[in-house]
């Protein structure tokens, strides 16, 4: 999973999910995003900051806490673009 954050916006966080066809069949692919939207809900995220959140095949069968633990680093660690 990577996380990307871009700067500048104001106002709540932004944030888009992309699943690629790397994690799977559409089935697939919209699990890991439904599961990443409520990991990143539970994640405190900069205020106007925008977050794109690209899928990899383990976010698919990951325990829950784990991945809400991959996002936290994830968005922590998130290099920002401009």
């Amino acid at each position: 999973m990577t996380v990307v954050r871009l700067g500048g916006a104001e106002g709540p966080p932004e944030v888009g999910v992309v699943a690629g066809r790397k994690v799977g069949n559409a089935v697939r692919r919209n699990r890991a995003k439904r599961r990443l939207r409520e990991a990143v809900a539970r994640v405190p995220l900069q205020p106007g900051a925008a977050y794109i959140v690209i899928a990899s095949p383990p976010v698919v069968d990951a325990p829950f806490d784990r991945l809400v633990e991959w996002v936290a680093d994830a968005a922590g660690d998130a290099k920002e673009e401009t």
